[in-house]
C-alpha cells in the first residue's frame, strides 16, 4: 500500500529524496529563486543567464536564429526545441516534470514530444481563469467583492457614461481588459479627452472590467489550492507606478513582505478571502499556486478584489523565502505535492494558522529596476548579480558574488539579481534587475523611502550605454508587450 504523507517533516524528506527531474522553464529563475536547494534533481532551463555561468542548477542554452519574441511563451517554446536543451533534458533521463511562470498549448505539446508531464492546470484552463471578467464572476460566487463594477462591451463614450449611470458607479472610472499586463492594459478614465486617449485600445475589445475608481492599496497574496484544502501565504505590499522604478503609470514594481504592513484584521481577512477564493478555484477544476491582488480602500479599509493571478507571479520569490517557508517548506512545494499524485494528509487549517503568526513574517523587501527614460541605446556595463553595500555616505558598492539572497546580512546589503547584460537594447521599460533588501522600502504612507532611493540610484548609475548605430535605429526596438518576470 502506497505510504501517505502525514506532516511536513515527511512531506520535506520525500522532495529530499525526489528522483525525477523537475525543471523550471523560463526567462530566468527568478520567480522560484531558491527552490532547488529544496527539491533534490530541480534544475533551472533559462534564456537569460543572470549569473554569467556561476550558478550550479541553471542551464542557459547557446543563442540561435529564433522569431522576434512576443511573450514569455515564445521564449518557452523556443528553448523546448533548443537542440542543447533537448539533449540536457535527455542526458539527464528519468521522467521529466515542467513547471513554467507562462505558456500555452504549443508549449504542452512540445513537453509531451520531449516525454514530459507539465505539473500544472491546463494552459486553456488557466487563460479561462486568468480573464479579469472571469475573476468577478469566480470571486462573486466565493463571496469575495470586486470594487463595484459592471462588465459591458464600450461602443463609445456616451455608451460609457450610460452604463455607468446605469450600474450607479459614477463616472471617475478605472476599466481593464480581460487580459494583459497592470500598466499596459488598465486605464483611468474621468473625462472624454481620457477616453479618447484609449479608445483604440478599448472599443472592440468585447467585455470590459468597468470600476468605480476609488483611491487604494494595493497587496498581494499567494496560496496554493490543494485537495486537502487551500493553504495560504502573506499578505505582501505592493509597490506600484514609481516613476524611479517603472515607465508604466500603475505598473507592478517590486514587494514588501513585513508583519506590520497591515492591520490585523485586514490581513486575517485577506487570508479568509483567498481561502474562500481558492476553495471555489477547486470547484472550478482548477488546483494548485495562484495569487490574488487585493485592493485597500484608504477611506473605509474595505477590503476588494483586484485580480487572479493563475500561477506562479513576480511576488513568488518572496512567499517562498518568508521565514514560515524556512521554518515549514515553501508554498511551491504544496503545488509539486499536488501534482506529484503522492497522498498526502495535512491538516491545513492548522498550517494556516501557524502561518499567519506575525513571528512567522519577517521584513523583506523586492524592488524591480526598470530604465524608466525615453531612450534606446546598447547596455555597454551593468551590475552583477551578487551582494552590494551602501557606504555611510550612501553609494552603492558590488561586494561579492551569491546566488542566495539569505546572504543579506543587514539593512546595509542587498542581494541583485541582473536582468540587463552587456550588449543588451536598453529601452524605455526594459528590465535592469531586481534588488532584494532586508527591511522596508517604503515610509508608513507607502512611498519609496529614502534608503530605498538611493539604492535604485546606485544600481542605476552602474548601468551604462552607447548609442545605438543609425542602421538600428527602427521600431524593432519599441517596448516588447510582455514582462520577463
Amino acid at each position: 500500500m502506497a505510504t501517505v504523507l502525514r506532516n511536513i517533516s515527511e512531506i520535506r524528506r520525500f522532495f529530499h529524496r525526489n528522483e525525477d527531474p523537475v525543471y523550471f522553464i523560463s526567462a530566468t529563475n527568478f520567480n522560484l529563486l531558491g527552490l532547488d536547494e529544496w527539491v533534490k534533481n530541480f534544475k533551472y532551463i533559462c534564456y537569460i543567464d543572470c549569473y554569467g555561468g556561476k550558478h550550479p542548477n541553471v542551464f542557459c542554452p547557446s543563442e540561435q536564429p529564433h522569431a522576434e519574441f512576443q511573450s514569455i511563451e515564445d521564449i518557452n517554446n523556443y528553448l523546448l526545441q533548443h537542440k542543447e536543451v533537448i539533449d540536457f533534458i535527455k542526458k539527464r533521463g528519468g521522467k521529466p516534470k515542467f513547471v513554467f511562470l507562462m505558456f500555452d498549448e504549443e508549449t504542452e505539446r512540445l513537453s509531451k514530444e520531449l516525454g514530459a508531464e507539465v505539473w500544472f492546470p491546463k494552459a486553456k484552463l488557466r487563460t479561462k481563469m486568468d480573464n479579469k471578467i472571469e475573476t468577478v464572476r469566480i470571486g462573486n460566487k466565493a463571496g469575495v467583492p470586486s470594487v463595484p463594477n459592471t462588465l459591458a462591451e464600450v461602443k463609445s463614450y456616451e455608451d460609457l457614461r450610460k452604463t455607468c449611470e446605469k450600474a450607479g458607479i459614477g463616472h471617475d472610472l478605472v476599466l481593464q481588459s480581460a487580459f494583459g499586463d497592470s500598466g499596459h492594459t488598465t486605464f483611468f478614465i474621468k473625462n472624454e479627452a481620457d477616453f479618447r486617449r484609449h479608445q483604440s485600445e478599448i472599443i472592440g475589445e468585447g467585455e470590459i472590467k468597468i470600476m468605480k475608481r476609488i483611491s487604494c492599496r494595493g497587496a498581494a497574496i499567494e496560496a496554493c489550492a490543494t485537495k486537502e484544502g487551500t493553504i495560504v501565504g502573506p499578505l505582501m505590499t505592493e509597490l506600484v507606478g514609481f516613476n524611479e522604478l517603472t515607465p508604466y503609470r500603475g505598473g507592478w514594481c517590486g514587494n514588501e513582505i513585513l508583519s506590520t504592513a497591515f492591520p490585523p484584521k485586514v490581513r486575517q481577512q485577506a487570508r479568509d478571502l483567498t481561502f474562500k477564493f481558492g476553495e471555489q478555484l477547486r470547484k472550478e477544476g482548477y488546483r494548485g499556486y495562484f495569487e490574488l491582488d487585493f485592493l485597500i480602500d484608504k477611506k473605509t479599509g474595505e477590503l476588494w478584489l483586484g485580480e487572479l493571478n493563475p500561477r506562479i507571479t513576480g511576488a513568488s520569490s518572496m512567499t517562498n523565502h518568508a521565514a514560515f517557508a524556512h521554518a515549514d517548506a515553501p508554498l511551491f512545494l504544496f503545488h509539486l505535492l499536488e501534482f506529484s499524485k503522492k497522498k498526502f494528509n495535512l491538516d491545513v487549517d492548522e498550517l494556516n494558522a501557524r502561518w499567519a503568526e506575525p513571528d512567522n513574517i519577517d521584513s523583506w523587501s523586492q524592488m524591480v529596476i526598470k530604465h524608466t527614460k525615453d531612450s534606446v541605446d546598447i547596455c555597454t556595463e551593468a551590475p552583477e548579480t551578487g551582494i552590494y553595500k551602501m557606504r555611510e555616505d550612501g553609494s552603492v558598492v558590488w561586494d561579492r558574488f551569491d546566488y542566495h539572497r539569505r546572504a543579506v546580512e543587514s539593512e546595509n546589503e542587498a542581494f541583485f539579481l541582473r536582468i540587463l547584460r552587456p550588449g543588451d537594447y536598453r529601452y524605455e521599460g526594459a528590465d535592469i534587475g531586481i534588488l532584494v533588501t532586508r527591511g522596508r522600502s517604503m515610509t508608513k504612507s507607502f512611498q519609496l523611502n529614502e534608503r530605498a532611493k538611493k539604492w535604485i540610484h546606485g544600481i542605476k548609475s552602474a548601468v551604462e550605454g552607447k548609442p545605438l548605430p543609425a542602421a538600428s535605429a527602427d521600431p524593432l526596438l519599441s517596448d516588447p508587450a510582455f514582462k520577463i518576470l
